[in-house]
């Protein structure tokens, strides 16, 4: 496994992260399954561990900090987020101080810690000022109940203005970026990433496969396979990506990757990690053997040959899309 900072900070990051959005915890053997994905994490050298406390409500933090209760808080880094509705009432959701500052202390008790490294604001809230966001979040860092901050789907415009305030105001400023990217979506070379470059922030994408596009498992003219997400996945995200162009570009990328010999997911997670900005690719992975298979992925240097062929196929046009 290779290592990367998160941007100009000190931290290290695996090249490959384990995230929890598809953590299965439903009955014992699931459970069973996703802590042999945590520790085969350790094994292949993965050390960022990405969550949320909207992640089955909460369930997904207890399970991961029982998860690495058996390892040495300096072997891991460990990440949040805030933003979505954990409750009914009028104040349970968004970016204000009260929520951030009640959630953490949530999140922290879940996952059985005294600070995150990271902590991501999962989208933007417009009705909160950014004023204050960017205030209670520096005032964490500075009580050490967050070494780092960040923000996941949020906009050019929302970035920048966050970056200056916390400039302006003698604040610490965010430190990471968690988008959306892959070959499906590039949005964030457009802008985000130069961003990133400029103010050294470090950039964890999440969804490098696209929701399991980039895998190889869906075929142009075939079935769904049998208990992929796509024939369970609640909000369909999946199936609104099985285009006959993009299942076209699949069959074509699966020819580079095999030229290369590997499979066609460390073909598009080495294809992110092309770029300097990226800091670490946050997977899915949903067993042991799929995190052991994408961890090829780390250090592998593709050929510029490969990477022409792979830019030919894509045949992206950068484009305006909603954020978040």
């Amino acid at each position: 496994m290779k290592y990367r900072n998160l941007g100009n900070h000190g931290l290290k990051l695996s090249e490959i992260a384990l995230g929890s959005w598809v953590t299965n915890l439903n009955g014992p053997e699931a459970e069973r399954v996703a802590r042999d994905t945590v520790d085969a994490a350790f094994d292949l050298g993965v050390n960022f561990f990405d969550c949320a406390d909207a992640y089955s409500g909460g369930a997904a933090e207890k399970f991961l900090g029982t998860a690495l209760r058996a390892h040495r808080r300096s072997e891991y880094v460990v990440s949040s987020k805030v933003f979505f509705p954990m409750g009914p009432g009028a104040n349970d959701y968004g970016l204000s101080r009260k929520h951030i500052v009640e959630q953490l202390d949530i999140s922290l008790k879940n996952l059985g810690l005294d600070y995150l490294d990271l902590y991501f604001c999962h989208r933007f809230d417009a009705t909160t000022p950014i004023e204050e966001t960017c205030e209670v979040l520096s005032d964490l860092v500075k009580a050490g109940k967050i070494l780092y901050w960040g923000v996941s789907e949020w906009s050019p415009v929302q970035i920048t203005e966050a970056i200056h305030i916390c400039k302006e105001n003698g604040l610490r400023g965010p430190a990471a970026l968690q988008p959306q990217y892959n070959m499906a979506d590039r949005y964030i070379e457009d802008e985000i990433l130069g961003i990133a470059e400029k103010y050294g922030l470090g950039v964890t994408p999440f969804s490098p496969l696209a929701q399991g596009l980039l895998t190889g498992k869906y075929r142009k003219d075939c079935p769904l396979p049998a208990g992929s997400r796509a024939t369970w996945q609640a909000d369909r995200q999946i199936n609104r990506l099985l285009t006959e162009e993009n299942l076209e570009k699949v069959e074509k990328l699966s020819g580079v990757a095999e030229a290369l010999g590997v499979p066609l997911s460390v073909l598009a997670l080495a294809w992110i990690l092309r770029k300097k900005q990226i800091s670490a690719v946050i997977t899915g992975a949903s067993r042991a053997e799929q995190l052991r298979a994408n961890a090829a992925a780390s250090g592998l240097v593709l050929p510029q040959d490969a990477l022409d062929e792979i830019e030919t196929i894509l045949d992206y046009r950068p484009f305006v899309r909603r954020v978040g």
